[in-house]
């Protein structure tokens, strides 16, 4: 469905161990583990100073790690482009933190508000999953994120895999698809990419409450429930979050125990095996490279 062809080199949550620095490297050393950021920022224009680090003014708009023509700036920033020496953080801790999953920030924004004590007085959050019986882990960090704070989630999702994870993750688990309401919440994020799940969502936010959509439409086309949205004073955020200003706050969740990340990663296997693995059905893969 995505509008890039190939061959290109896939693949763009990256957590790694230092192995070698060169003389003018200070923030990290061998053998500290890092996260990378698939977002290619600089950190010194005004938006990323702004935090907005995914609309970096110093590299083509979208630019990311393993995206191809969508990835912008990604061969540029290759050799050595202000990009490079921002885009990690520290994980501190041990080895195991490899395993812990590489994906924090899509769907970001409302878990900061329930964080910030924002839209949601309540500390409720509505999280609608896949939309099909496919596994697609942004719903379910954004289960285990508002978990970590603490909130209560309703989780929707056809996907019983999906669905058994989430109730993992201490979540009231709707096994179902998207085409009726829920009831309502102050806070709901959809990660269905389907337009009926997305006027679901819509409907299950509450009056002056905030639906982010992680979804991604290619090239069509959707018609929004506008009039309600109106009379509701419903607020719809949608685009790419802002990572990397997110990721310190979310590893020390991680390493402190609190957000369940490792629940989310179903698969792990070696780097030979990527070509064979990719491709194939079964939930969060993480590859590994000694």
């Amino acid at each position: 469905m995505t509008p890039v062809t190939g061959p290109f080199p896939l693949g763009h949550e990256v957590v790694a161990e230092v192995v070698e620095v060169g003389p003018a490297v200070a923030d990290v050393a061998p053998g500290d583990l890092v996260s990378v950021a698939f977002q290619i920022s600089c950190g010194s224009c005004v938006r990323c100073r702004r935090g907005e680090t995914g609309r970096c003014q110093q590299v083509t708009a979208g630019s990311s790690y393993g995206m191809g023509q969508l990835g912008g700036g990604v061969r540029r920033c290759a050799r050595g482009c202000p990009a490079r020496p921002v885009r990690r953080r520290h994980v501190p801790g041990t080895a195991s933190g490899r395993r812990r999953g590489g994906r924090r920030g899509t769907g970001g924004q409302s878990e900061r508000r329930l964080a910030d004590g924002g839209a949601a007085p309540e500390g409720r959050l509505g999280a609608a999953g896949s939309g099909v019986r496919t596994r697609f882990d942004r719903p379910l960090y954004a289960t285990a994120t508002a978990r970590a704070l603490g909130a209560e989630v309703t989780y929707v999702d056809p996907n019983e895999e999906n669905c058994a994870v989430a109730e993992q993750l201490g979540a009231t688990v709707e096994c179902r698809t998207l085409r009726a309401r829920t009831r309502s919440h102050p806070i709901v994020v959809n990660s269905s990419g389907d337009e009926a799940g997305l006027r679901s969502a819509l409907r299950s936010t509450q009056a002056g409450g905030v639906l982010t959509d992680t979804g991604i439409y290619f090239g069509n086309d959707v018609s929004l429930p506008m009039l309600e949205m109106y009379a509701k004073g419903v607020t719809l955020v949608t685009g790419r979050a802002n990572v990397r200003p997110d990721m310190p706050a979310a590893l020390a969740e991680v390493l402190a125990g609190r957000l369940r990340a490792d629940l989310v990663v179903t698969r792990t296997a070696d780097w030979e095996q990527a070509p064979e693995l990719w491709g194939t059905p079964g939930g969060k893969l993480v590859l590994v490279r000694q």
